[in-house]
């Protein structure tokens, strides 16, 4: 008779207690089954009682079949899948991950959750393991390609390219798919070593020549809400389009104040303008956000739906919006001409930057141009004069805030704050959805701008309500960990810059002199990375630990809550402040709610950023197909044991494999970071300006190959 779970588990503590007693001697099944008194006919369920035992690292058995309490070091983590077939395990109480060779992975799939069996540690490499046991499995649906087989049958090539095994599908599963849908697969059996995963087609996607078929695959890989709720339509329906007369009761109003937005030139949803005034001695600044929160009442379906999405994603070739366009790009959008509702920070400046006074209000305002980034750098830095003469009421008020930012710059410099400036790409897509154009994004002097006012209001609230004593959100950024900056100490010595303090806590000073150090030099963009890997990830809290990365004491999100729900939540606290209603019972209230508020903002912004890489890549892979076989000038941008990785100047990287570096023999130099030809000598380090040809390019894998060219005969 078999035996029940609850025997089963009974009878493993049992037998767990048995091996751990000091009076136990090792012994042979047999023996056991004999000691315990268990007949001929049940050994096989005492041999499963052990075999479970073994698998959760309770017991070990000896070459000679002996079983005992095991006195191998087992942990559990989440096993993360590499491409190439081993993969690593994250244990949260370890700070660094456990490598499991591709013969140790035991069936484990990516993101399953394991136990892990400690490896001897073999001298100068990291800890290694084997998976005994998967616990919990991570991936219940995944996104992928349907190919169909020759007996009706069906196959689904995952496109996260750490799930290495394709899943079956049989053909009454397959939902009528055809070769080359994109489908949504949910898994049915997770397979084995002698069998793939069985699963069944819940979703159609497109074909993969559908245009926009590609990035949808994205949207339904990161579950991220494609469409509205119906209920959160019909409630949109009902926003005014208008500001109503009932709303300004209580704002103070700021329509006579010459304001404008400065945004890109294809923004629809500006949530932030700005005014500003000089009296000779002081700056009058104004940061006009959208008050957001008007419209978007808490617990309503609207609100709940915006919680859900937690941050607006902006993707290749679309925008998924946190709030239904008719708010978003309606009575939310500050347009010009137009009445609308805002939160407004009305702050005084010295000329060394410091914020004087400051008052928060609850306004009505009235913007009198938009304006686009590159307007305000024509103006500022072209002088371009039809412009000029265009927006001639509003010049004076663009150089004031020129000098102003370029004040409230180098304040921020002054106290440590780490400023990274790396480009970003801007893909240009045809109405087919096919990538035409990729270059650097443009960070000019109007981007620096309102960059640096909206980090001004943003410290200026955050201080103001950390003073007040109510429950807030702060967007904070640890101090990184001693070891990691040790180890980052280590590295940029050899390239001769020293890093102080790396024995306790580093200063953001000392981050932002290095980066100082290196700026316009070869290793520039490398050392920049290895200093932005080193940090820590920003968040969102509702304590107020600061922000290493801007070395502020006070900073949270205040600036867009159209596409942000953080900065919608401290709206709403703010509103409650400045009307006074703010009492125990709403203290309690947003105490009680704020920390599930943070952990899920941070978590739907990390999973925005990582959709949004991904279509990135994708793209920057799709649009090199088309260059394959043409040389372009690069630099060095990356350097491993297994090649080197090259940057070209629209920001496309590619790996030159070792293999393809034909001209010598060449070996990494793990000490001074550089790839070095054994029989030439040739040395390749960062920033070395090499020309490449691309010889692959794989928008499915997201990778670009290039191999090494000769440099044309000029």
């Amino acid at each position: 008779m078999k035996q029940t779970e609850e025997q089963f588990e009974r009878r493993k503590k049992v037998i767990h207690d048995m091996l751990c007693d000091k009076q136990y001697v090792p012994m042979k099944l047999k023996e056991m089954a004999m000691l315990l008194q268990i007949p001929k006919e049940n050994r096989q369920e005492l041999k499963d009682v052990l075999d479970a035992l073994i698998l959760e690292g309770k017991a070990e058995v000896s070459v000679k079949g002996k079983y005992r309490k095991s006195t191998a070091k087992y942990v559990v983590g989440r096993f993360i899948a590499h491409p190439r077939g081993f993969g690593f395990v994250e244990v949260e109480e370890r700070e660094e991950d456990i490598f499991i060779a591709e013969e140790h992975i035991g069936g484990a799939l990516h993101e399953d959750t394991v136990r892990v069996l400690l490896l001897p540690p073999s001298l100068g490499k990291r800890q290694e393991g084997a998976v005994v046991q998967i616990l919990e499995h991570g991936i219940r649906e995944l996104i992928g390609t349907y190919q169909k087989g020759r007996g009706g049958y069906g196959f689904v090539i995952p496109d996260n390219q750490r799930i290495t095994t394709d899943v079956f599908v049989a053909e009454e599963r397959s939902k009528g798919a055809v070769s080359g849908h994109k489908v949504k697969v949910e898994i049915l059996s997770y397979g084995d070593k002698d069998h793939k995963p069985e699963g069944k087609v819940t979703e159609i996607i497109g074909h993969i020549q559908d245009p926009g078929t590609d990035i949808l695959s994205v949207v339904y890989a990161y579950d991220l809400p494609n469409e509205f709720p119906e209920k959160v339509m019909r409630q949109v329906e009902r926003v005014p389009d208008k500001v109503q007369e009932s709303d300004l009761e209580g704002r103070t109003d700021l329509r006579g104040i010459q304001m404008v937005t400065i945004d890109g030139e294809d923004a629809k949803d500006l949530d932030d303008a700005v005014s500003l005034t000089f009296d000779g001695t002081h700056y009058h600044l104004g940061v006009h956000i959208a008050d957001v929160a008007n419209y978007v009442q808490e617990k309503s379906a609207l609100d709940r739906e915006a919680f859900t999405r937690g941050t607006s994603v902006y993707l290749a070739d679309r925008v998924i919006p946190m709030l239904p366009m008719r708010l978003s790009n309606g009575i939310c959008s500050l347009n010009a001409g137009e009445d609308r509702l805002a939160m407004s920070v009305l702050m005084e400046i010295d000329e060394k930057g410091t914020v004087l006074s400051h008052e928060i209000v609850e306004s009505v305002i009235r913007v009198d141009r938009r304006m686009s980034y590159t307007e305000v750098k024509k103006i500022l830095e072209d002088h371009d004069g039809k412009l000029c003469e265009t927006c001639a009421e509003l010049v004076p008020m663009f150089e004031q805030m020129a000098v102003l930012s370029g004040v409230l710059r180098e304040k921020r410099r002054k106290r440590g704050a780490i400023d990274f400036d790396f480009p970003e790409a801007k893909i240009i897509l045809d109405e087919k959805g096919i990538p035409v154009e990729i270059r650097a994004y443009d960070r000019n002097v109007a981007t620096k701008m309102i960059e640096d006012f909206m980090l001004a209001a943003n410290e200026t609230v955050a201080e103001d309500f950390y003073w007040q004593q109510v429950p807030f959100l702060y967007r904070t950024h640890d101090t990184p960990e001693p070891d990691r900056i040790r180890q980052l100490s280590a590295f940029t010595a050899g390239f001769g810059y020293g890093l102080k303090g790396v024995s306790d806590e580093v200063h953001p000073k000392e981050i932002q002199k290095l980066l100082e150090k290196i700026a316009d030099t070869p290793e520039e963009r490398m050392v920049s990375r290895l200093v932005l890997r080193s940090m820590k990830q920003a968040q969102y809290t509702p304590e107020c630990s600061g922000h290493f990365g801007l070395a502020a004491k006070y900073y949270c999100h205040f600036t867009s809550p159209i596409r942000r729900y953080p900065d919608l939540q401290i709206h709403r606290i703010m509103k409650e402040v400045l009307r006074g209603r703010m009492k125990e019972e709403r203290i309690t209230h947003y105490a009680e709610l704020l920390p599930s508020v943070a952990e899920h903002c941070s978590q739907t912004e990390r999973r925005a950023d990582e959709a949004e890489r991904e279509t990135v890549k994708m793209k920057k892979a799709e649009y090199m197909e088309r260059h394959i076989g043409e040389a372009f000038d690069a630099v060095v941008s990356g350097i491993t044991s297994y090649g080197i990785y090259a940057e070209l100047p629209n920001t496309v990287e590619g790996l030159i494999h070792v293999s393809k570096m034909y001209d010598d023999r060449y070996y990494y130099k793990e000490e001074t970071y550089e790839m070095y030809g054994i029989d030439t000598g040739r040395v390749f380090r960062l920033g070395d300006p090499v020309h490449v040809r691309v010889i692959d390019a794989n928008k499915a894998q997201k990778t670009v190959d290039f191999e090494l060219a000769e440099e044309p005969e000029i």
